[in-house]
């Protein structure tokens, strides 16, 4: 079966090009086109497709309100905030409202495509770039962890990644430097379906929400250099 993916942006050439890009494929499906987030979350209700992909800077109901609405419905469709602004008001503002993925109108046109099959299939998604720029800002502003008391013995390893492989260590802290799947299998020498089952089980091993959630368990485990 087809993925039913609802289009909403106020550019009428942008609804058009990602059509043509969507039409092009044999596993997805446009069911619908909304030009503000009002329409949208009315589309929402009618057509329950099971992707959105939402802009985010609209007339009227912008799309961090709309994607909220959208998964607040019963069995609410998976959220794919596409967007010009690389803004942390707006991916925080995006993740919160309960988007599954957040990306750039500048990314490639597979990697677009790539994204709506991985939210449809249930998982997160954030442009590698913005992931980093969240886990820096993560880093910022923790507090150092306190130093252990002196003349104590060590306690036993109960942190979340204590029961994980050491190459699943070593995905994890690529994770956290907010590095794509592509991009930790060129770092390890592997292939990038390889690299791709190592995060998988990552995320079912940590209970991890999406990538970001990972990013954040590795910088908590130190595998990932503090800012200074």
């Amino acid at each position: 079966m087809s993925v039913r993916i609802l289009l909403v942006d106020d550019q009428p050439l942008m609804l058009v090009g990602l059509g043509i890009l969507i039409g092009s494929t044999t596993d997805l499906e446009v069911v619908g086109e909304a030009g503000d987030g009002r329409e949208a979350v009315r589309l929402v209700r009618e057509l329950r497709p099971d992707v959105v992909v939402m802009d985010i800077r609209m007339p009227g109901v912008d799309g961090i309100e709309a994607t909220r609405q959208a998964t607040a419905e019963p069995d609410p469709p998976k959220v794919l905030v596409l967007t010009t602004f690389d803004d942390d008001e707006y991916v925080y503002g995006a993740l919160r409202a309960g988007a599954s993925g957040f990306l750039l109108k500048s990314m490639a046109l597979d990697a677009i495509l790539d994204a709506i099959r991985v939210v449809a299939a249930g998982d997160a998604l954030i442009a590698p770039s913005v992931t980093r720029r969240l886990i820096a800002d993560f880093a910022g502003t923790s507090a150092t962890p306190a130093a252990p008391a002196p003349d104590t013995e060590p306690a036993a390893d109960s942190s979340p990644v204590a029961g994980i492989t050491d190459r699943e260590r070593e995905v994890l802290a690529l994770v956290g430097q907010g590095l794509s799947n592509g991009e930790i299998a060129e770092r390890l020498v592997i292939s990038a379906a390889t690299a791709k089952t190592h995060v998988a089980r990552l995320f079912a091993k940590l209970a991890a929400r999406d990538r970001v959630h990972l990013a954040i368990i590795a910088f908590e485990a130190g595998l990932v250099p503090r800012r200074r």
